[in-house]
């Protein structure tokens, strides 16, 4: 609100894997799907609540058939990182993951 206030031109743009990082109980660097899912909603829920415009969104995500984040319609499990899990860096959401992402954000997008 301080900001709109002010006149100041901004982008507003969200990082929801980053701050969503933790370490499984069997030992990998990982996400749960449903704390990113929850984090993109609220961004979208308070621009639209304040008439601001959301605008961007930055997530890691691949085509591939990987388990690297926990949950998902097509749920991951820690167990399946055993096989299935592949980042040298940050883990990314799967190609179902990213597909249940990218609706959640086409649904938002046409209530904005």
């Amino acid at each position: 609100e301080k900001v709109t206030a002010s006149g100041a031109k901004v982008l507003w743009v969200t990082d929801p894997m980053h701050g969503n990082t933790v370490t499984s109980p069997n030992g990998y660097k990982t996400r749960n799907f449903d704390d990113v899912i929850d984090e993109v909603r609220g961004f979208f829920e308070v621009h639209h609540a304040l008439g601001t415009v959301p605008g961007g969104l930055h997530v890691e995500m691949t085509g591939d058939d990987v388990a690297e984040c926990l949950g998902g319609a097509d749920p991951v499990d820690q167990e399946a990182f055993l096989d299935k899990y592949e980042s040298v860096c940050d883990p990314r959401l799967n190609h179902m993951q990213s597909l249940e992402m990218a609706f959640l954000v086409a649904g938002a997008l046409t209530k904005h």
